[in-house]
């Protein structure tokens, strides 16, 4: 097995390379990456997967959930961030149960492998369309999470279920005569534009691994997309607790508005929010105003309010074990 070797994110942090099964663009690899310290007596696991277009950079996360108690690793899903190879199209899958190999991979790395496990309780946490992974994945493998974090997941097409409806027998069609071929980008840029310290925002990160533009996206895997989403809409009966966290607002506008400083530019909010119902009997949503699609990456005061909504959510639903308490000898019956 390959062994943890230095991260880009600095001295703090470490990647393993969890090789998977060839495909037909050759070799495929997913990334694990950990802090080197974790917190004191951890007593939780968090895989957190990224959404797309994306890899993990968000160190103010790791920082969050070992403060709360957790040990924290990130996923980069193969091709991309970390995990991209020369000749490969970024991101393309042609259904989305293809990621179960590489949670798998990462799952057993963290000892939660389904045999004895680490000891501790796994939380997993997914940002848009790793969020509708994650959501998929724990519904085909109820039980081996203990709760469900998710960061404006991608439940949902911006058109709703309608639009989506009547596009995906056309997607469909393309998928299988051009699986590869581009689709027109819609990403304008507005949503980096919001984000990026290149470009006004607050953020630094790899452009090359996180595009301006975002990835070309491809008929065979917006159609599995769209298979995800009517799967979610069917209903998962998730039996762990999950929160969805959203932005107040969308803006999906064609020209640029000071609004996306505020305002998710990727999905339609609302239609999320409507749909995380079908998710499971236990679901807490948290709309936040001011958020960005990363709710994560939003102005500081948002932010913060987001991480403390998290921390209320795990406080109800993870708490910390009680210490054990060794019984005094000396106590009569």
């Amino acid at each position: 097995m390959a062994a943890w070797e230095p991260d880009v994110l600095g001295d703090d942090y470490e990647q393993l390379t969890l090789p998977l099964a060839p495909d037909a663009e050759g070799d495929v690899v997913a990334t694990l990456v950990r802090r080197r310290r974790a917190g004191d007596d951890p007593y939780l696991d968090v895989l957190y997967v990224h959404g797309w277009s994306d890899y993990f950079f968000q160190t103010d996360l790791a920082d969050f959930w070992e403060a709360h108690g957790a040990r924290f690793h990130a996923l980069d899903l193969r091709k991309y961030g970390r995990s991209l190879r020369p000749g490969q199209t970024p991101g393309y899958v042609t259904d989305l149960s293809t990621y179960d190999e590489d949670i798998e991979a990462a799952l057993a790395a963290m000892w939660h492998d389904g045999a004895e496990g680490s000891g501790r309780a796994l939380v997993l946490m997914g940002h848009s369309t790793g969020g509708l992974t994650l959501s998929l994945w724990l519904a085909r493998h109820p039980g081996r999470a203990a709760a469900l974090v998710l960061n404006s997941p991608w439940l949902e097409f911006q058109t709703r279920e309608v639009g989506r409806l009547l596009l995906e027998p056309v997607i469909g069609a393309r998928a299988r005569l051009t699986p590869t071929r581009r689709l027109p980008s819609v990403d304008l840029g507005f949503y980096t534009r919001s984000v990026s310290k290149d470009f006004g925002g607050e953020w630094t990160y790899d452009l090359a691994w996180r595009p301006q533009h975002g990835f070309p996206t491809t008929p065979a895997w917006l159609s599995a997309i769209f298979r995800g989403q009517q799967t979610v809409a069917l209903g998962l009966s998730l039996g762990a607790p999950v929160l969805v966290l959203l932005s107040a607002r969308s803006t999906l506008l064609p020209r640029w508005s000071p609004e996306m400083l505020r305002t998710d530019t990727a999905i339609d909010v609302d239609g999320v929010a409507r749909r995380c119902v079908q998710l499971g009997d236990l679901v807490t949503l948290a709309r936040l105003d001011g958020a960005l699609h990363d709710v994560l990456l939003s102005a500081r005061p948002v932010r913060a309010l987001a991480y403390g909504r998290i921390a209320q959510w795990a406080a109800a639903y993870l708490p910390r074990p009680a210490p054990a308490v060794e019984p005094d000898p000396r106590a009569r019956r």
